[in-house]
């Protein structure tokens, strides 16, 4: 965490005032990814530390809470790591690889661990940039279904391309209604094991060939900073 201090005034007396902003570091799959999270950074600036998001994923962020100082420096002052990337049908194998990174990342900070939050969506990131607009649940497991979510945003977002800083920006505008619509799409998930965020959901959702997103849970962090 960064503490940051408010000077401020009563009634002609300065007063100083102490906010504890969480440090975040963020490893993104990609481009769209990177730039969705730019957005975050400077639109909750005034709450979080948001670090510059970093391309690639578990692997990635072992090596760099290992071997680069930058990190390894930051790890007792890290409060969260998130991990946003896509998940496809049937994905079994991984998991466990999976769970043994973040479960040595959240033990590089003690009493309490860091928080590890897994920002899934199901194919392809642009289900949810579609939910910043609408509530849909469609079946996203092949190229083909995975290209008529890409034609369905870019109706909502002409000019979209992924990767491209200005359109990703005109869509996460509308982040207040995306992360509604994001837990909508969670409650409409028969077998759901829980609504809460911890491993025995995550894995169930990483596993299975559901339509699902996870990323309003960091909207709905940041948003609960503001308040």
């Amino acid at each position: 965490m960064i503490l940051v201090y408010i000077a401020y005034c009563l009634s002609g007396v300065r007063i100083m005032a102490r906010k504890i902003k969480p440090l975040i570091y963020v490893f993104c799959e990609g481009e769209s990814e990177i730039e969705y999270t730019k957005y975050l950074k400077e639109k909750f600036e005034d709450v979080a530390v948001i670090q510059k998001p970093v391309k690639g994923l578990f692997e990635v962020a072992d090596k760099k809470f290992k071997k680069d100082a930058k990190y390894r420096n930051n790890a007792e002052v890290t409060d969260e790591i998130w991990f946003f990337f896509d998940v496809d049908d049937g994905q079994t194998g991984s998991w466990d690889r999976i769970q043994k990174i973040v479960s040595t990342l959240k033990k590089l900070r003690k009493k309490p661990n860091i928080r590890v939050r897994l920002l899934m969506t199901t194919g392809c990131v642009e289900f949810w940039f579609l939910l910043h607009y609408k509530k849909v649940v469609p079946s996203i497991q092949t190229v083909a279904e995975k290209e008529n979510v890409l034609r369905l945003l870019q109706n909502e977002c002409p000019g979209y391309v992924k990767g491209d800083s200005n359109t990703t920006r005109k869509i996460a505008d509308h982040f207040k209604q995306a992360s509604i619509n994001g837990d909508w799409v969670l409650g409409q998930i028969e077998g759901l094991p829980t609504l809460e965020d911890s491993d025995v959901r995550n894995r169930w959702l990483y596993q299975s060939s559901r339509t699902f997103t996870t990323v309003q849970e960091a909207i709905k962090l940041l948003e609960n900073l503001k308040n």
